[in-house]
């Protein structure tokens, strides 16, 4: 489970030592959840989640601000599609269904979740919303904001839409792990439905 140094990673001068000490700390945690969630969902949807690890290969001067992973029907990558991520930056860890880097036919799947507003009555109340999964900033779960960020992402070419959960780095649960990663399942059980909803467009 994430520990008080997976948050101090991002403290670690250098792209190398800080990759040196993400591979160490924090991708066997990602792949251990993962490995567990997947297991778990894959029969809600009756396909096979594949686990995808950021490996922040591009990279050659800066180092990672955050990283993550993702589960994603698509064995070969997760971004083309809407898919489960698991991340950390240094203030939280996050559980999102995201839709970014312009999904195929990401037009339908926002007008699909525009026209089920039900979607997301049901939520917990501490639900986030994101539309930028380069920043670190969250915004809270409102129908406003939904239907705000519904329409950029809609509607603009960069427009990206997150949902989910964020677990602060200061959280009791982190010395609960196994009610954590209750939590955790939790939060995509709650996902699933939307997901079931926009994954049809995805495929379309």
């Amino acid at each position: 489970m994430f520990t008080p140094e997976s948050f101090k990673v991002f403290e670690i001068d250098g792209l190398d030592d800080r990759m040196a000490a993400i591979r160490a700390e924090i991708q066997p945690v990602f792949q251990e959840l993962n490995e567990y969630f997947s297991t778990e969902l894959s029969p809600m949807v009756e396909e096979d989640f594949f686990i995808h690890i950021a490996q922040h290969r591009r990279r050659t001067t800066h180092a990672p601000e955050n990283t993550w992973s993702a589960l994603s029907r698509k064995k070969r990558g997760y971004k083309m599609e809407p898919h489960f991520q698991l991340g950390i930056w240094p203030e939280y860890v996050f559980m999102w269904l995201s839709c970014i880097d312009q999904p195929k036919n990401e037009q339908a799947i926002a007008q699909k979740m525009l026209d089920q507003p039900e979607l997301f009555e049901n939520l917990s109340p501490d639900f986030k919303l994101s539309g930028d999964h380069t920043k670190e900033a969250v915004q809270e779960l409102t129908p406003e904001a939904v239907e705000k960020l519904l329409v950029r992402f809609r509607d603009v070419k960069k427009g990206e839409f997150q949902i989910g959960r964020i677990i602060p780095k200061d959280s009791p649960l982190w010395k609960k792990p196994e009610e954590a990663k209750a939590y955790m399942m939790e939060t995509y059980q709650q996902l699933m439905p939307i997901y079931q909803s926009i994954i049809q467009e995805a495929a379309k």
